[in-house]
């Protein structure tokens, strides 16, 4: 850990140095009931998502940007320098690990789309008879209407009209997509298919009030099982038509309407600084806990050029103009929030904690090899046909964007260890940053781990109905993708996925120090309990990973 001198540069002016109890003395504090744990540090916690964004991004913008909003964050509080996002690196396994306290096999949830070998498909009204296994899609798939940035509810005159889209997006989610229980016959939606409670929901219990603004009206799974966690969640469709750009595309294919999407976000969460409701309808108080994401560091990561502007990287770790431009307006939403606070004296008794749900790879443009995985994929299941005559494809589900997560339709070890040594027995030829030609081999994965191994990597039992039956970590720089829209994904194990930024700062923390020491995100949840005054030990995930809040020394 290295102390700085400097004296406090006042993003939330002295709120850093006041608010009661450390997150050290937090975490050393006995344990008590839901309320009164011990004296709240804060009365708020804004929690900030950049997904996308690197420590190394966050340092390289704050050494040349050093009055930045984002500069005075990480001056004026706590940064951890090695904070780890979850393995898969994905937006749902990493925004749930925050707000959990636990990783995919604790929570159930190992990315955005997967398959689950016990629940039945979608539609199903004969449960006694009906097939077991079906694809959980946790995107825009469920929306009513996932061409619509109110996700189908109907407004007229969007996008302006977008924050008068409901506080309750589980109204707005198609139930015969859904899979259903076998045992109830009934669809599950997204937080009843989360297999522990949110910090949502322990501050709820407490009395306090919460609001939550994110991508996809699936993220109803932050409300944690009871449903009931979040009282004002707004969620505007990222993946739908993006209304005044080009026809067809959606808000992540242009990074201007990347900012224009999430310009709205930060709206919402102004009108809820200021005591609003994100529609700024209702008076009802600013949230103890509440937020919000930003995607427009992951698409000017991801796009290879946008507006006149060359996405990702320049040279390893140095931004291209596009995510310079980027990392500006986030800085100055940021800034936009703060200065939210201030002009609501809200700066004593306020925390925000700054964080992203998974980095992005790679950020050296030279180790980009671009693999189409439909053909891998496709061989596997005739390679598998070919050696058992009569039987149908392997693979029954796959997600593979810089990892490989494959499920099988034969779950025995003799089926995971075939798929394994097929992959690493492929090569062939991809594409590099320039388009042209580029070579790999073992299917452009470094590690397989088949059946009882990806079992053991998830900390889950063999045979367990949610966990991959193989899981294949990429080599470095290499993206699954069929063409040459992506030049960076996530999703995997490298580096370049897992180190994101961690700051805290404001009210119940110190200021001016650097942690040095390996942290994670899931320690996120449990800190924002104990910044409450409230019990991190009643985060279910908590209890089992034994997560701890994050230390400040």
């Amino acid at each position: 850990m290295t102390r700085r001198t400097l004296r406090l540069a006042a993003v939330l002016g002295t709120a850093a140095l006041l608010g009661g109890a450390t997150l050290a003395q937090a975490s050393a504090a006995p344990t008590a009931a839901v309320r009164g744990h011990h004296a709240p540090a804060a009365k708020h916690v804004l929690l900030i998502s950049v997904d996308g964004l690197h420590q190394s991004d966050l340092a390289w913008y704050v050494a040349r940007h050093p009055h930045s909003a984002l500069a005075q964050l990480v001056h004026g509080g706590v940064s951890y320098q090695h904070a780890q996002t979850t393995n898969p690196s994905d937006s749902f396994p990493g925004m749930v690990a925050q707000l959990t306290g636990g990783g995919p096999g604790t929570t159930g949830v190992y990315y955005d789309d997967t398959w689950n070998a016990k629940l039945l498909p979608a539609g199903t009204t004969d449960c006694r008879t009906a097939k077991p296994g079906v694809e959980v899609d946790l995107t825009e798939d469920l929306d009513r209407d996932q061409s619509r940035l109110d996700a189908g509810q109907g407004l007229a005159a969007l996008p302006g009209s977008i924050l008068h889209m409901t506080g309750n997006p589980t109204s707005l989610i198609n139930p015969a997509k859904l899979p259903v229980d076998p045992k109830t016959c009934k669809p599950v939606y997204p937080h009843s298919y989360l297999k522990v409670n949110t910090v949502f929901e322990v501050v709820r219990q407490a009395g306090l009030r919460t609001a939550w603004s994110d991508k996809h009206a699936a993220y109803d799974i932050l409300n944690g099982p009871s449903g009931k966690g979040i009282q004002d969640l707004f969620t505007p469709e990222i993946n739908s038509d993006a209304i005044g750009y080009a026809a067809g595309a959606d808000w992540t294919k242009d990074n201007a309407a990347t900012q224009q999407y999430d310009s709205y976000k930060v709206a919402a969460v102004r009108n809820e600084i200021d005591g609003y409701d994100h529609a700024r309808s209702r008076k009802v108080g600013v949230p103890a806990v509440f937020g919000l994401n930003f995607q427009t560091v992951s698409t000017a990561q991801k796009l290879p050029k946008s507006d006149g502007l060359t996405g990702g990287y320049t040279s390893k770790g140095v931004p291209g103009p596009l995510l310079q431009r980027a990392l500006a307006y986030v800085d100055a939403q940021v800034g936009s929030l703060v200065r939210e606070i201030r002009k609501q004296h809200l700066e004593r008794n306020t925390t925000v904690i700054l964080s992203a749900k998974h980095g992005q790879s790679p950020i050296d443009p030279k180790a980009l090899t671009r693999i189409d995985d439909g053909a891998l994929i496709d061989g596997l299941n005739a390679a598998w046909k070919a050696a058992h005559p009569g039987a149908g494809d392997l693979v029954v589900h796959a997600v593979d964007d810089d990892a490989m997560l494959l499920w099988l339709s034969d779950r025995s070890q003799a089926a995971a260890d075939f798929a394994k040594n097929y992959l690493l027995g492929q090569s062939g030829s991809g594409t590099d940053i320039d388009k042209a030609a580029k070579p790999f081999a073992h299917s452009g994965l470094s590690r397989v781990y088949a059946g009882t191994a990806a079992a053991k990597f998830f900390g889950v039992k063999p045979g367990d109905a949610r966990v991959p039956d193989v899981y294949g970590v990429a080599q470095y720089g290499v993206v699954y993708t069929g063409g040459t829209g992506k030049i960076a994904e996530h999703g995997g194990g490298h580096a370049d996925d897992l180190d994101v930024p961690l700051v805290i700062s404001g009210a119940g923390t110190p200021a001016h120090v650097t942690v040095g020491g390996t942290v994670h995100t899931t320690q996120i949840a449990p800190t924002i309990l104990a910044l409450l005054g409230l019990d991190p030990q009643r985060l279910e995930a908590v209890r089992i990973e034994h997560t701890r809040v994050l230390p400040v020394r």
